[in-house]
Order: structure tokens, then sequence, then C-alpha cells
């Protein structure tokens, strides 16, 4: 029947499943098993169908990028791209909490017999292509690529429900006067630290000493590092992105008096050193709630 006609595989499998006193579910599942199938398509809500739907792209993908065939260019013989878009809307739509890395692994691991596969490598270039499917994804409903690329650059974020709640936590903080301006701050830091450790071909980094930073702006710029360090790692635990956002939004003031009244390359090398130990901690303590430096514009 399905070869004669395709347009019908799920649609008899469900007939026949209920001819032969299979449940409900599992009925259902079948004639869902390839959905959703585009981006008009209805996607899954059912457990059981949910189920299904995910294992199968989840093996389709684990299997060929196992055996290095990933789709090239405009060229997708196996159609993966889609079936990577099915996943993150199966997810998203249905606010799964999905480990990607682990379901990766967990599903490369169906292909041991195929040789030596490196599972890790495998779910690796996965997440990479996953997060490019994402933005295309993203960007059709008007969301910017380079949210995406900023949280996708933390460290271990696989968890698409997590990742979106960042992402509009992050396009929310940038589109206020706080986000904007710390933005430019954020940007200003960074090059300047880029320039003078390349210069003296040195990394500034690690604890800032109070004492050595010889200005009364410094000092207050370094207390509230510290005290936005502490509320965003406990906004980001509990994942309470936006909170972790407006604890970025403390250092804006302090930031730009400091940028006002102090210089940074002080003729005192110990100060010097302090000060760009300093904008250190700016990028880093702004990189733990998304990487700063992949945003545009």
């Amino acid at each position: 029947m399905v070869g004669e006609f395709p347009d019908l595989q799920g649609i008899m499998g469900r007939y026949y499943a209920l001819h032969d006193k299979e449940p409900a579910a599992v009925a259902d599942a079948i004639a869902e098993h390839y959905s959703p199938l585009g981006p008009n398509d209805i996607c899954p809500t059912k457990p059981v169908s949910v189920v299904i739907a995910l294992a199968d792209k989840l093996d389709s993908l684990a299997g060929f990028f196992a055996i290095d065939e990933k789709p090239t260019g405009s060229k997708d013989p196996f159609a993966l791209r889609r079936a990577a878009l099915g996943i993150i809307r199966l997810i998203l739509e249905n606010k799964l909490r999905v480990p990607l890395l682990t379901a990766f692994a967990q599903a490369v691991a169906g292909y041991t017999s195929l040789g030596k596969v490196d599972s890790d490598a495998v779910a690796k270039d996965l997440l990479s292509f996953f997060a490019d499917r994402l933005k295309v994804h993203l960007r059709d409903k008007g969301m910017r690529h380079d949210l995406v690329s900023a949280v996708f650059a933390l460290s271990g974020e696989d968890d698409l429900v997590r990742l979106i709640a960042r992402i509009d936590a992050l396009a929310a903080f940038l589109a206020s006067d706080d986000g904007a301006n710390l933005l430019t701050a954020y940007r200003r830091a960074a090059n300047i630290l880029r320039i003078e450790e390349k210069k003296d071909k040195v990394r500034y980094c690690g604890a800032v000493s109070a004492k050595e930073l010889g200005a009364g702006e410094a000092e207050t710029l370094l207390r509230a590092i510290d005290d936005c360090e502490g509320k965003a790692a406990s906004a980001l635990k509990s994942e309470d992105f936006t909170g972790a956002m407006s604890a970025l939004s403390g250092l804006r003031q302090p930031v730009d008096v400091f940028f006002d009244k102090v210089t940074v390359n002080a003729e005192d090398k110990g100060q010097r050193e302090a000060r760009l130990k300093l904008l250190d901690r700016i990028v880093a303590a702004m990189n733990r709630v998304a990487d700063f430096g992949k945003l545009e514009g």
C-alpha cells in the first residue's frame, strides 16, 4: 500500500494497528511517527507519539553523522535538516527538558557495530548542527541569530527550553537602556583588554587587589562586580534568567563612572595591571550570563 502511495505511510499503519487491536496510543503514534514533516505540519503532543517521533529522528541523525554523512551546502539527500527542525519543534512546543548531548550520545551508542565511533565528537557535531537549525527556526519567528550564538556559546547548554528562556531574557535586556549601554561598555573593556594583552603578551586575569587599583571609582566597580556575580549566580541556578540580566544592570552606573573618571593605562605598573584585571572581571561577569562577544550591531 505504502509502496504504491508513499503519502499514506503512518496513515495506513494506524488503520492496521487498530485492526490488530493495538492500543489507541500505539496506533496514533504510528500515524504521527514522521511528524512534523515541515514548519506548517501539526506537531505531535501525545506522549507516546512524541517519544516515537523523537526516537526516529534522533536515530536517523545519529546514524548518518556516525558515518560522516552530513548535509553539505544545499544538498541534504536524507532530509537531516528537516529531522533536526522536527526535533526542535517537538521539544519546544511540548516544553520537554531534554539534555541533547545525552540524547545524542545514547542514539550514537546504537551504532557501535559500525566500528570505532567517537560518540562525544558526533554528539558535539550534532549540537553544532542543531544550533544552526535553531537559528533558522527562530529567524523565521523574528529572533536575531546572534542571540542564539551568544547563549549556545555557554559551555554545556544543550537544553532547548532553558536556552530559549535565556534568549528571551537576553533580548529583553538588550532592548533596555541598561542593556544597550552595558553592551557598549563590555565591548570597550574587551577591546582595551585585547589590545593590551596582545601588546604585552600577557593574559590579564585573576584576583584584583583593591589597594592597587588606586581610584575610588575602580574600587566601587570591583565591589559592584562581586555583588553582581553573586546575584547572577543565584539567579542562574534557579533558572531565573530575567533576574540574572537584572543583576547585570547593577553594573551599568559604576562601569560608566569608571570609564569616565579612571585611566586604565596608568603610569604606575601595579595600578595598570590591577585595572586591566578589573576589565577582565567585567567581561567574565557578563559572559557567565551570555557570551556578549557574539552579539552583533
